[in-house]
């Protein structure tokens, strides 16, 4: 077993309204001294929501601004102060697809680049939907997209499906539904 650098200094480089990014200083039990750079989420984790409603996947399109272009995907949401990740689920699906959940699973929480980022994402099966709208915080109506459950391996040769946390929802949910590739 490894044991763990220590950490001999923590430095802010920058700060913005969603992000802050910070310099760590590390001493390893070889007596090798590096820095490193991560950035840290001031929510630290969300939610990816794969709604089921009979034999289709809901979808969303939306906007976003790191690809500058739409994009296809599960809906998702950071996770407030004080919520744990059901109750965000709950209100994430509610808002964006005006769907709420009888049947709601996790499924695996996840690190995308945990040697850099400490956001963490929880992938949620919810099933058994009914209409229950909330108000969203969306600056533009989503757009919801109706995709066959027997075709979701088609998803990931679609451009604008691209986040890498919805090719994992499904492969985890082509584990729990028994859908094959």
């Amino acid at each position: 077993m490894h044991k763990k650098p220590d950490i001999t200094a923590v430095t802010t480089l920058a700060r913005s309204r969603l992000f802050h990014i910070e310099q760590v200083d590390l001493r390893f039990s070889n007596g090798r001294e590096v820095q490193f750079e991560r950035l840290q989420s001031h929510s630290s984790e969300a939610v990816v929501i794969i709604p089921i409603d009979g034999d289709d996947l809901i979808l969303i399109r939306e906007y976003a601004a790191g690809t500058e272009r739409y994009e296809l995907g599960f809906p998702k949401g950071s996770i407030d102060a004080g919520e744990d990740p059901l109750t965000a689920c709950d209100r994430e699906l509610r808002e964006e697809t005006g769907f709420a959940a009888r049947d709601i699973k996790p499924l695996r929480r996840i690190v995308m680049s945990p040697a850099y980022f400490n956001h963490a994402s929880h992938i949620i099966l919810a099933r058994e939907l009914y209409t229950a709208p909330l108000p969203g915080d969306e600056p533009e109506p989503l757009e919801q997209v109706r995709w066959p459950l027997r075709r979701m391996w088609e998803l990931p040769q679609l451009e604008e499906f691209s986040d890498a946390r919805n090719h994992l929802a499904l492969y985890l949910l082509g584990d729990e539904t028994g859908v094959q590739k």
